[in-house]
């Protein structure tokens, strides 16, 4: 294989931070780039060319694309549901990030752009019951994706697409489905369910009170890829002949239930549920269809749910005592 220098836009983020580390593995020159002070990255790597910026500026951009042959971005301004129902603009906005990494990449003639998408851009009316079919790659139109990041998402899709056919940019794109795993947001609003289930039954272990809130009525069915597979996936995709965007994620249905027994198990204990009905909760069901990424690819997620809910647990346990610990210093 040979080595390059590529930019991680959105480096200092969850999955951006685990692809830096990987990148590095494989004896590649990374550039890092987050709009977050590094101090607050979730992982900084030695020797990474590692870049405070905010790519919604081009100019910022085409500093970033300068002398790199391969782009991945993975920047947006993004959480779990809670903050990606109440910060419409915040997500739109985003689409200035893409916009100006595909024209700076383009200007930098640079080899290729990998653009991390999300299954909320796929149609609502598909995914209103829980006992959902799984979505393949072309059930994203008739388009009705997620009010505010789905549109931004669908949109920069095509973004790439058409910089693909008339510019002749190469460009890929992957459709995330809920990844989670150690080193991402485990609190403080944007963290997804996940981590979220984790935080709130390691408190109610840590405290005694073992009342938990659970958004909506807990029968929503989704799909939660662990951050290895991911990573895989993604320089698998970035790597292939797949010009069309495809679905990356797990098949592996459960429901937010489901997962808070998962949690249980792994912590020893049994919680009082109380169902926030009010709450934002997303669609009612959601899974990924993996049968174009195992035939064209040949990937499949590696880890299951229990195994990797299991590792995350042990990283947020360490963290949530961490913060306590500073908190009655």
């Amino acid at each position: 294989m040979s080595k390059k220098k590529i930019l991680v836009a959105g480096g200092g983020g969850f999955i951006g931070g685990h692809l830096v580390k990987q990148l590095l593995s494989e004896g590649h020159e990374v550039r890092s780039v987050d709009i977050k002070p590094v101090a607050e990255w979730y992982q900084v790597s030695d020797g990474v060319e590692n870049v405070v910026a905010d790519l919604k500026l081009k100019d910022a951009c085409d500093a970033a694309c300068d002398g790199v042959s391969d782009v991945y971005n993975l920047a947006a301004d993004m959480g779990g549901m809670g903050f990606i129902e109440n910060n419409k603009a915040l997500c739109m906005l985003s689409v200035l990030i893409n916009t100006h990494l595909l024209q700076s990449a383009l200007a930098s003639k640079c080899d290729r752009l990998f653009y991390a998408s999300s299954a909320c851009v796929y149609n609502a009316d598909k995914q209103k019951c829980e006992d959902v079919v799984p979505l393949k790659e072309e059930d994203a139109y008739p388009a009705m994706p997620e009010d505010g990041y789905g549109w931004e998402k669908l949109f920069s899709e095509r973004m790439c697409r058409h910089f693909r056919e008339d510019f002749g940019l190469y460009t890929r794109v992957a459709r995330f489905h809920n990844v989670y795993g150690p080193y991402g947001t485990w609190d403080g609003g944007r963290e997804k369910a996940p981590a979220a289930v984790i935080r709130k039954v390691i408190h109610a272990k840590e405290t005694g009170n073992h009342e938990m809130e659970i958004w909506g009525d807990g029968k929503q069915t989704r799909s939660f890829m662990y951050i290895d597979d991911c990573v895989k996936g993604i320089r698998m995709i970035m790597d292939s002949d797949v010009i069309e965007p495809i679905n990356l994620g797990s098949d592996e249905l459960t429901t937010i239930n489901g997962l808070v027994d998962i949690v249980e198990n792994i912590a020893g204990i049994k919680v009082e549920r109380n169902y926030n009905l009010s709450a934002p909760k997303g669609v009612n069901g959601r899974n990924s269809d993996n049968t174009l990424i195992t035939k064209l690819l040949g990937w499949a997620p590696g880890i299951k749910l229990s195994d990797g809910m299991a590792r995350t647990y042990e990283w947020i346990l360490g963290e949530y005592h961490k913060t306590h610990a500073a908190q009655t210093a």
